[in-house]
């Protein structure tokens, strides 16, 4: 059996006591740093969450080399080998839609530094794996609150970036997606505090295969929801249609929360595998809402879980 990692064998001891120091070093370099790649300080650091799990983390090694992200490729491993070449700064991020604050925001001047956060989450694919991943961010909550949406506004659409020359999974014959990929929220579910804007990962920036250099992070739906590399928020007022909705509707759902219950058409989702638990790692229960029942379930009261899956 795997030794499970905590956080100060992958982070250095000193690095992890002084987390509170958030991005020193990054406001003052701006856009010229910006230009230069260097958009976060490393190493990240950010206050830890009250709301994070105690589990032991997945691996930092298992964690960048065994991801989804089609964009890349759709082989686990495509997405460190194919991620290379792609530039995630500058980055700007468009907010639009039914908001009083519209507007195209570079990223440095988005995120508040002093908001940002560790949480340490569990996350479930709907392929039947799963990990513990420590996260940096900020919640979403509070970039909605900027873009002040209007009364009508009732769901979050999401959009990722296209760049076909930097993401080999975007261009040629076999197109595994429509492209740009497209996931949504429930306002109320976009505002909930578990879900969060993440741009680093063990104390570090974001890695090009985890999302760079700004992604979503929802830990009670199943991983594809926590779309990477955003760059447009919009405010709608009707259900937007999602990516994997678009490809596959009778597979995958708008709401896509993590329900042992209900089972994807070509396998059970009753049970996981925790990625780093050994060649041959035992399956473990799959939780209801991925653990996080207590502090979401009334997001869903009188709602058929089964039909809205």
């Amino acid at each position: 059996m795997t030794k499970p990692v905590i956080h100060s064998d992958i982070t250095p001891k000193a690095v992890y006591l002084r987390r509170r120091e958030l991005l020193i070093g990054a406001a003052a370099a701006g856009a010229a740093s910006l230009v230069a790649g260097a958009a976060w300080a490393s190493p990240l650091m950010g206050s830890s969450s009250a709301l994070s799990t105690a589990e032991p983390l997945t691996r930092k090694s298992d964690a960048t080399t065994y991801n989804n992200f089609y964009e890349f490729g759709t082989d686990k491993s495509d997405p460190a080998s194919n991620s290379s070449d792609f530039k995630a700064a500058p980055w700007t991020v468009t907010l639009d839609g039914l908001c009083a604050k519209p507007g195209t925001i570079g990223l440095e001047d988005l995120l508040k530094p002093s908001m940002l956060e560790e949480r340490i989450y569990r996350m479930r694919c709907v392929e039947g794996w799963s990990m513990v991943l420590p996260w940096i961010g900020i919640p979403l909550a509070e970039i909605i609150k900027r873009a002040e949406p209007l009364g009508s506004a009732k769901y979050v659409a999401f959009e990722t970036v296209v760049r076909p020359k930097e993401m080999p999974g975007q261009r040629g014959w076999f197109q595994a997606l429509p492209w740009p990929y497209r996931e949504g929220l429930r306002l109320d579910e976009a505002v909930h505090p578990l879900t969060i804007m993440a741009v680093g990962m063990y104390g570090e920036t974001l890695l090009n295969q985890n999302g760079a250099p700004f992604r979503l992070v929802v830990p009670w739906k199943y991983g594809f929801k926590s779309i990477k590399s955003v760059v447009r928020i919009s405010f709608v007022e009707t259900q937007p249609m999602t990516s994997w909705q678009q490809q596959n509707s009778k597979e995958y759902g708008f709401y896509s929360n993590v329900n042992p219950e209900v089972d994807h058409p070509r396998w059970s989702q009753a049970t996981e595998r925790r990625i780093g638990g050994g060649l041959s790692p035992a399956r473990q229960p799959t939780l209801m809402f991925n653990g996080y029942g207590d502090q979401v379930a009334g997001l869903y009261a009188g709602m058929d879980l089964r039909k809205l899956y």
